[in-house]
């Protein structure tokens, strides 16, 4: 799948991501409270939450203009 390159799809996508992200966390802050909690499951949520923060980045990377042009 190829990453959008029009700026306001990107930052349609960045708003999807950074919602998914904030649900990330509040599902984590759930499962982490609940002392019967599968660990295993809060490890794949946090392992998801750290790859959506890394494509946010390099989104909103994408949508600064390069200075150097």
């Amino acid at each position: 799948m190829q990453p959008p390159e029009d700026p306001a799809e990107i930052a349609r996508k960045l708003t999807e991501l950074k919602i998914e992200h904030r649900d990330l966390d509040a599902a984590i802050a759930r499962f982490s409270a609940d002392p019967g909690a599968d660990e295993l499951q809060i490890k794949r949520l946090k392992k998801r939450k750290l790859q959506l923060k890394d494509v946010i980045a390099r989104l909103e990377s994408r949508l600064i203009p390069d200075l150097d042009a």
